[in-house]
């Protein structure tokens, strides 16, 4: 760790079409909750930011008959006080409220958590259990992809140096029938970097569960949908299970041993809720 923070150049561009055009000498900054850290800590080469944080085009919640599309500069405080994200989609909201504290959510953005790509973040697993997409945009136009898949190794995404996290799109959500589990384990109750983040989506209907989408973080170098599981939980025949999904390993938070036994912990609580 650096005891200074050193000289970097820092633009706001005029409008939506400039900050494009300024991709990729210039990187996207926009709460900065993890790029500070990065910089300060000289894991980040790059010293020419773009601060995005005004660009209307990137703000707002949109309520449609099908979908929920959120700007990727929604900030968890945005998140938690939407009525229609509290009741349909709570694990998000859940999630929102753990990730940090009161400064960091009035500040971090979900387009940030995603592209920062840690796969101890605590979003991204209720999006991959809600089947979220997300809208890429260049100058040469936008394109919408699922953000399963999003995420191709440890802090690689599919992302060009020329293109920009838009949005992200979430299916509309009926409450009624449907079960949403989410648990964050880390050392402290709060401000804490998660061990293990189990997020579990299920609808049932006529007595029965028929679909389950469950997602994890820090278990595996990205945040992961875990098939097996799914399978599993669904009663289909299915070889292994959860812990053939994850690929755990000890660190400075955690041991190998203990994550894989807590994640399969979490999966029969969720179990027990359907």
């Amino acid at each position: 760790m650096r005891s200074f923070v050193p000289v970097y150049d820092m633009v706001t561009p005029r409008n939506f079409d400039d900050a494009l055009a300024r991709l990729p000498e210039w990187r996207p900054f926009a709460g900065g909750t993890d790029l500070m850290v990065l910089f300060e800590a000289g894991k980040l080469r790059h010293t020419r930011f773009m601060n995005i944080w005004p660009l209307a085009e990137l703000k707002g919640i949109d309520v449609a008959p099908d979908y929920v599309t959120l700007g990727a500069l929604t900030t968890y405080t945005d998140v938690q006080r939407d009525a229609v994200l509290r009741r349909e989609f709570p694990m998000l909201c859940r999630a929102a409220a753990e990730t940090g504290g009161v400064a960091i959510q009035n500040r971090g953005t979900l387009g940030g958590n995603i592209v920062n790509a840690s796969p101890a973040a605590d979003a991204p697993p209720s999006l991959l259990a809600y089947g979220a997409e997300i809208e890429i945009t260049s100058r040469g136009g936008s394109r919408w992809i699922p953000y399963d898949g999003f995420h191709t190794g440890y802090k690689q995404i599919d992302l060009r140096a020329d293109e920009l996290l838009t949005r992200i799109r979430l299916p509309r959500n009926d409450p009624d029938g449907s079960v949403h589990y989410y648990r964050k384990v880390g050392t402290r109750r709060a401000q804490a970097i998660s061990k293990i983040c189990f997020a579990g989506y299920a609808r049932r209907e006529n007595g029965g569960v028929n679909e389950v989408r469950i997602a994890l973080g820090s278990v595996a170098p990205t945040v992961i949908r875990c098939r097996r599981a799914e399978a599993l939980v669904m009663g289909l025949p299915v070889d292994g299970g959860i812990l053939d999904d994850i690929s755990p390993i000890d660190d400075m938070r955690s041991t190998l041993e203990y994550r894989a036994r807590v994640t399969a912990n979490l999966l029969e609580e969720f179990r027990s809720q359907l």
